[in-house]
């Protein structure tokens, strides 16, 4: 590893030495791709990873930050490193982050524990991450994780942010000071009191976390612009911590659009920090704008979030894949515009020449390098066309990483984060993370999800589809069944699909967890 300059021939088994080492991981939230997704690929490399129980943490409502605190203090003296959630820590949750009411005296106590856990174990290394709240385009886009009044003031609210983003750090037409005062009116006063004085607590916070992170406390924090816009609250924001920051170096304190992707690229950082091991990566986009490429819910250019994702996980970018150990192919839109995974027009029509992409995978790994996919056209799953092409060219189960779930950020960091750690495992272990993905991003989001949701829109109103409420057992029994038919359709036969299992861990189809069993 670390730069070999030398192509191996398909999935040759890298000599893995027994791993004794131990990690403490505390996710941001409870979800599937939060907690054991993102920690699989370093437990199959022989890693310990303690998380703790799941009761503890957040979902859509407030974990138990207390009981994680001691549960953590409990851990910390048998761990090499750990990997925390600033958000779980001291909010409860990422979504709890965004709804708290906590006193700015609670928040600073809570700050001081995670300054304490090197105390707790000298050699230590923290890598924490937590997020800038965020500031979603509508009620509608915020699925119901903010405040109750964003439901209805919304839109009016991200649009108010913007304007004052905009008159901070480039000047209003009069148009759009007119149009600034009469938002100011039309948003109760308590509304808008409430959510900016959030707002300003946790901006103390982050700007607590950035400190430890320049004393050494941490030895990495990462800060993630969660569901983001180039005019916005969270935007003027994140600006204004960069400059806080100014002098805080990029090897202990980076931020950058994401926040789902993070616990696997700082898994990953932890293991190759513990190995001594600094990944080559060669990028390579698909033809058109690429890595100039500004994804939906970012402030940023793909390309930008890759070189800071490269970072966090002790990777770096090399120009040559001869030269790599990893090539990471990023499927973008040749015009740069995301379209969604459960969109009509994602019915394996090849809209962005996927065709050609599939085509220089295969010949890649024909050459014998090791490539991961993020694949980028769509938010929140999977391009059909794309998986369509992989799997006709008998590419699927080539591959060393896969994402296409949520975010653009959020797959681009997960196909690296696991890609780099997967190109030391085994071939069975590498087959049993890409199925994951792709029953999730591919089966479920583009395809599974679509189809049970139209049948819902048509049976019931649309609120079901935020909360299954005594639908959901149904609906859950129809979902898995239609996954396994899918992976009978375009899946190679592999142990215990035909007996997955299907959940909901939110109680909401915009998420899903699938249960393989234990072969």
């Amino acid at each position: 590893m670390s730069g070999t300059g030398e192509a191996s021939g398909g999935k040759e088994v890298q000599p893995v030495e027994q791993q004794t080492k131990t990690i403490l991981f505390v996710p941001h939230d409870n979800r599937p791709t939060s907690c054991e997704q993102s920690a699989e690929a370093a437990e199959k490399l022989g890693y310990r990873v303690l998380m703790p129980p799941k009761e503890m943490l957040g979902g859509l409502t407030e974990g138990q930050p207390d009981a994680l605190w001691h549960w953590a203090e409990a851990q910390a003296a048998q761990a090499d490193a750990a990997v925390v959630s600033t958000d779980s820590l001291i909010y409860g949750g990422l979504v709890a982050s965004r709804k708290h009411e906590l006193s700015e005296q609670e928040l600073e106590e809570r700050v001081g524990r995670i300054a304490s856990l090197k105390k707790l174990n000298r050699r230590l290394k923290v890598y924490a991450f937590g997020s800038l709240m965020r500031t979603p385009a509508s009620g509608p886009a915020s699925g119901g994780e903010e405040p109750d009044y964003y439901l209805t003031y919304g839109a009016q609210i991200f649009r108010r942010s913007g304007l004052l983003d905009k008159q901070e750090h480039g000047g209003l037409t009069d148009g759009e000071t007119q149009e600034l005062q009469d938002l100011a009116a039309t948003i109760p006063s308590e509304v808008w009191q409430d959510w900016t004085q959030r707002r300003a607590k946790n901006f103390t916070v982050d700007e607590r976390l950035i400190d430890l992170s320049r004393t050494g406390a941490l030895d990495l924090f990462i800060l993630g612009k969660d569901d983001n816009a180039p005019l916005s609250a969270t935007h003027a924001e994140s600006l204004r911590l960069a400059r806080y920051a100014a002098a805080v170096p990029r090897t202990r304190f980076q931020m950058l659009a994401g926040i789902d992707e993070f616990a696997a690229l700082l898994l990953a950082r932890a293991v190759n920090d513990e190995e001594h091991v600094v990944p080559f990566v060669n990028v390579q986009y698909n033809w058109g704008v690429g890595g100039a490429m500004v994804p939906d819910y970012s402030d940023e250019p793909i390309a930008d979030s890759i070189q800071s994702d490269l970072l966090i996980a002790g990777a770096v970018a090399v120009p040559d894949p001869a030269h790599a150990d990893l090539v990471l192919l990023v499927n973008t839109p040749p015009d740069g515009k995301m379209g969604y995974g459960n969109a009509p027009d994602n019915d394996g029509t090849d809209l962005y020449d996927a065709q050609s992409l599939a085509r220089y995978a295969g010949s890649l790994i024909a050459q014998g390098y090791r490539v991961a996919i993020a694949d980028i056209t769509r938010t929140n799953g999977a391009d059909n066309a794309l998986m369509n092409a992989l799997r006709d060219e008998g590419l699927l189960f080539k591959l060393y990483g896969y994402a296409g779930w949520n975010t653009a950020t959020n797959s681009v960091g997960f196909a690296l984060g696991q890609g780099v750690l997967s190109v030391r495992l085994p071939e069975d272990d590498v087959d049993r993370l890409l199925l994951a993905r792709y029953l999730d991003d591919w089966g479920y989001q583009s395809n599974v999800r679509t189809a049970v949701t139209n049948q819902l829109a048509m049976l019931l109103d649309g609120g079901a589809y935020l909360n299954l409420g005594r639908y959901e057992p149904a609906v859950q029994l129809r979902v898995t069944r239609l996954l396994r038919e899918f992976a009978a359709r375009n899946l190679p036969p592999y142990p215990g699909v035909d007996h997955l299992n299907f959940y909901f861990p939110w109680h909401r189809m915009f998420i899903g967890g699938i249960v393989l069993p234990d072969r």
